[in-house]
């Protein structure tokens, strides 16, 4: 049995995204905070989706989940970090992280690494991780300050391009891929937050702004598609999977810094 994990899975793309990998015969590991949505989701997919709940802002939590899924599975052959979000007020979480940093950024980090092990065994496998448009806001980028300072989305999504880049060469060699990409702009989930939202979502979706089918599909065809099997450290477009370059804050030396700094405020 082919299996993915998938993180996000239960609204938006990564609903998308797994409602495709089933219709393909994949086996799911569904990571997700509510029990109750995954329910949902195994009711409109039938068998072959298996719930692991965790709260994606705790590290301690993430930690645990991945030691449940490594121990569920013989093999995995895909890992998606498409969990995300994009908070409109600053919040810390308990253990003192920002929240938009922990759960876009740190979550997939200690994910994919735990992972890692069974990831390589399992080889040819990948790893997808979806970022966003907003990492091209940065303008500058300091790894020893990007994890403690007040979170900014599109921080946390340039810092899943450096963290996807990074990974690929560290796995270099194994028959583990690692790739990520934007999406685009897509409506569902848009600003949940906003008292509005819900009424926006509906005015986007009338006049057929946002597609997330659109989005959703970029993250499958990197998850699945032949032609990426030996791809690796790619950042691709939803625009025909046209690549992408990193924004410039995040090219070079930065990433493997990046990844170091996090290993040392994980470990300390």
């Amino acid at each position: 049995m082919t299996t993915a994990v998938i993180t996000g899975a239960t609204h938006g793309l990564g609903r998308l995204v797994a409602l495709d990998l089933a219709r393909r015969g994949f086996d799911l590991a569904v990571i997700a905070r509510d029990a109750a949505k995954v329910d949902d989701l195994r009711a409109e997919i039938g068998s072959g989706v298996t719930a692991f709940t965790a709260d994606l802002s705790s590290l301690e939590d993430v930690r645990r989940v991945a030691e449940e899924v490594d121990a569920r599975y013989d093999r995995i052959d895909v890992l998606v970090n498409n969990a995300g979000i994009h908070a409109f007020s600053p919040r810390v979480t308990p253990e003192g992280m920002p929240e938009m940093t922990a759960v876009n950024y740190l979550a997939p980090w200690v994910l994919t690494n735990a992972l890692r092990d069974k990831l390589v065994a399992s080889a040819p496998a990948r790893v997808v991780t979806v970022a966003s448009e907003a990492a091209r806001q940065v303008r500058e980028f300091d790894p020893a300050t990007a994890l403690t300072s007040a979170a900014h989305y599109g921080r946390t999504k340039l810092m899943n391009v450096m963290f996807s880049q990074e990974l690929a060469r560290r796995l270099e060699g194994t028959g583990v891929t690692a790739n990520c990409c934007d999406p685009g702009f897509n409506t569902t989930g848009l600003g949940r937050e906003l008292p509005f939202a819900g009424l926006l979502e509906k005015v986007l979706h009338a006049l057929r702004i946002g597609d997330p089918a659109r989005g959703a599909s970029i993250i499958t065809r990197l998850a699945t598609d032949p032609a990426f099997a030996d791809v690796t450290g790619g950042y691709f477009s939803v625009r025909d999977a046209a690549p992408l370059q990193c924004p410039g804050p995040g090219r070079g030396d930065v990433q493997r810094e990046l990844w170091e700094t996090t290993e040392e405020l994980l470990v300390s």
